[in-house]
């Protein structure tokens, strides 16, 4: 009895498993959007119709594109579930821009420096 116990519980946990499957930005209707924790109707209805313009391309695109979304909350939806082309956000990725072109682009002299001890300019 104990072992149909067992492919029931993991047989439950497999629907629990599917039923929390990604979600794309690019091919979710409204309501699969909002059905990600930090996504509500505002969000949701901003991504589609930024989306109705051109699918997007990457994480970067998407914060980019939609105001309110950055690297932070770009990670936040993605542990919930949300993809771009089926991609989950990976950090550092995000905005296009790494610590070496922000470098270049500043007047300071350069400094081999960690980033968190980097001086702000």
């Amino acid at each position: 009895m104990s072992i149909v116990k067992h492919i029931i519980v993991a047989f439950g946990a497999l629907l629990v498993s599917a039923a929390m499957a990604a979600v794309d930005v690019n091919t979710a209707s409204e309501n699969d959007l909002e059905s990600i924790k930090g996504i509500g109707p505002s969000t949701a209805t901003k991504m589609m119709a930024a989306r109705k313009q051109s699918p997007f391309k990457d994480w970067s695109d998407l914060i980019q594109r939609l105001s309110g979304i950055g690297e932070r909350r770009a990670a936040k939806l993605s542990a919930g579930g949300l993809t771009v082309n089926g991609a989950p956000y990976k950090a550092g990725t995000g905005s296009g821009t790494d610590t070496a072109s922000v470098a270049s682009q500043s007047k300071a002299p350069q400094r081999n420096l960690p980033i968190a001890m980097a001086p702000r300019y």
